[in-house]
């Protein structure tokens, strides 16, 4: 389906649940977040039936996230009832991995196509002050487990901090080469408590790679569903991408849409513009009326975000 600036919307991130088991600085407070109660959280078999609606109208890949989505149980169920929808080409996920090391098999039993794993740093010390556990050690030994299953396409999530971890670019781009996965660097979006931080964006980051390995080369062939853009370098295995709403505005191409666990249909991760789906549903809405709801959010996609105007807490539209 196409929006009404033409570009083809066939890409949806659903969050799964509120909940982490991190305390990420830029993404929810120490103390967490009120949680949102059990009845407003959008239950699986109602994720299926939308999934089902969107994908009548042209989703072809979906992206499980959350929060935190493995903390909620039977996530892998649920990717495995998406995954058999006639119609729909890939389902992903985005993890921390803290809890993913246990559930890779059937992960890949389930057919899940790739797995995105969140890593800022490869310091212990700073993983453990970012995130508010002692857990970068499970992260590693769970990347390199992911190397068992060839089938699943692993990326690294690294989102670049000041005074951070500009220092360990290099380090992550080596790791993730050894791993034999792909990198990416995602700027900061000021999004709720990430307005407090500063970050890198993608011309300093490719400076720094440049300087260390060698000129970039844009990579032009399709890697993967999403805004990425991907470069190679002559000093360095494998690939590094970027994804920059900041610096390297995307909008003109976005081809996704978002859904959030309480059930509200966001056709721009930084605008304020939703479409609630969960109470319609509950109240007996058809799959045709709840596709007219659909269309409606999907035709008004925004032209653009309006990041330096939204608050909102990340862990509550998908991290």
């Amino acid at each position: 389906m196409q929006d009404r600036l033409g570009r083809e919307i066939d890409y949806i991130r659903i969050s799964i649940t509120d909940r982490c088991n991190l305390r990420c600085g830029y993404c929810m407070p120490e103390c967490g977040v009120p949680s949102v109660s059990h009845d407003m959280i959008l239950r699986f078999d109602e994720i299926v039936r939308l999934v089902k609606i969107f994908c009548s109208l042209g989703i072809k890949n979906v992206k499980i996230t959350g929060g935190e989505p493995l903390v909620r149980k039977g996530a892998v169920g649920l990717i495995k009832d998406i995954k058999a929808i006639d119609g729909i080409e890939k389902v992903s996920l985005t993890t921390n991995g803290i809890l993913l090391s246990e559930k890779l098999d059937v992960m890949a039993e389930a057919g899940i196509g790739s797995i995105n794993i969140s890593l800022d740093t490869l310091d212990r010390q700073k993983y453990m002050e970012l995130t508010g556990l002692d857990g970068l050690d499970i992260v590693l030994k769970v990347i390199d487990e992911c190397r068992a299953y060839p089938e699943i396409k692993v990326k690294i999530n690294a989102v670049t901090l000041a005074d951070y971890n500009r220092d360990e670019i290099c380090a992550l781009a080596d790791f993730a080469a050894d791993m034999g996965v792909t990198l990416r660097f995602i700027e900061m979006m000021p999004l709720g408590l990430g307005t407090g931080f500063g970050g890198y964006n993608q011309d300093e980051i490719m400076t720094v790679l440049e300087e260390a390995y060698g000129p970039a080369k844009t990579i032009n062939e399709e890697v993967g569903s999403g805004p990425a853009k991907y470069y190679s370098f002559e000093g360095l295995e494998g690939r590094i991408g970027f994804i920059s709403p900041m610096s390297h505005k995307f909008c003109r191409s976005c081809n996704r849409i978002r859904l959030t666990s309480e059930g509200l249909l966001r056709p721009c991760l930084g605008s304020d513009v939703g479409i609630d789906l969960r109470m319609p549903m509950r109240e007996g809405a058809s799959d045709e009326e709840l596709a007219s709801l659909i269309c409606e959010g999907i035709t008004d996609k925004p032209a653009g975000h309006r990041f330096e105007t939204t608050d909102s807490l990340m862990s509550k539209i998908g991290g």
